[in-house]
């Protein structure tokens, strides 16, 4: 066992110089009299996009599940700042059988760096079959712009019953295209 994990510190030494990336973090003058900088982003986070994403949800009734999602949103960036809306839709398998999930959720977040914003969500879901459950959404995540229309996004929501008594753990990643 000593071995195994000897191997598994060696292998991530020697993958993270390949992984590692820069990230250079936003600075605004606090000491002058100049007006804040625009933000000059070489990445557009402003307007429409949709996605794909992949989804794992646990949940007492439901157990483990996991499935496949849609999404579709708009963002606003305004300076450091991100605001947004997005609505997703997933199905799901696994655990107690298979069930569909609707949820919408506001965004708001900073730009760590021209190309990487952190953020928290927050909204409401609901099942769209079986205990027919309703969910208040609380969490956040960050999102990664990969190419020109193209971000990774990870995320985590904490469904707090509405109806149902059915709490749920949710961890989406996926890819979201930028118009």
């Amino acid at each position: 066992m000593r071995l195994f994990a000897n191997i598994a510190v060696v292998a991530l030494i020697a993958a993270a110089p390949a992984s590692a990336r820069a990230v250079d973090l936003l600075s605004v003058p606090v000491s002058s009299d100049a007006a804040l900088p625009v933000a000059d982003s070489g990445f557009d986070w402003n307007g429409f996009y949709a996605g794909v994403y992949g989804v794992t949800q646990s949940s007492p009734v439901g157990g483990l599940q996991y499935g496949l999602g849609l999404d579709v949103g708009a963002n606003a960036r305004f300076e450091f700042v991100l605001v947004g809306a997005e609505v997703d839709y997933h199905g799901l398998v696994g655990g107690a059988g298979g069930t569909s999930y609707l949820q919408g959720l506001g965004k708001v977040g900073v730009a760590l760096s021209d190309d990487l914003v952190l953020y928290g969500a927050g909204g409401a879901g609901g099942e769209l079959g079986g205990s027919s459950g309703s969910d208040a959404l609380l969490g956040g995540g960050v999102e990664l712009a990969v190419a020109d229309g193209l971000t990774l996004d990870a995320r985590y929501l904490h469904g707090i019953p509405i109806s149902g008594a059915n709490p749920k753990e949710q961890l989406t990643v996926g890819a979201n295209f930028h118009f």
